[in-house]
């Protein structure tokens, strides 16, 4: 709880209007808002050599699931006034727990649920 409050009280980054993004290259847990304030998602980084710096630019790129899934479907560019708040975590299994409790926490609009589409339609 401790880091997850650490992680929303830090600073807030604008994404770029172009080029990379330069915030850390270690890794981390990060929380992406719209320009209203509004949280489309929380993830961390897994592996890669640019950490934080390069999990955030293949969001801005539309490189990761987030952005083919929810941002693309939307008409979302990030570089459109959309924030970020990241908190450098080394270790990843603290990692991985910041990230689900704070996705838990904030229920940002885009959560991965792993199924298909024909799977979701069925339940719905």
């Amino acid at each position: 709880m401790k880091l997850h409050k650490e992680l929303v009280a830090s600073e807030q980054h604008i994404f770029p209007l172009k080029g990379k993004v330069n915030v850390s290259e270690k890794h981390g847990v990060y929380i992406i808002y719209s320009p209203s304030e509004i949280v489309l998602h929380v993830g961390n980084t897994p592996s890669g050599k640019g950490g934080l710096n390069q999990r955030l630019y293949n969001h801005v790129t539309r490189t990761s699931s987030f952005s083919r899934k929810y941002l693309k479907p939307k008409g979302i560019s990030l570089r459109k006034g959309y924030k970020f708040r990241i908190l450098e975590v080394s270790v990843p299994r603290t990692r991985a727990l910041l990230e689900a409790l704070t996705a838990g926490l904030l229920c940002p609009a885009h959560i991965g649920t792993g199924e298909k589409k024909s799977q979701l339609s069925k339940i719905s």
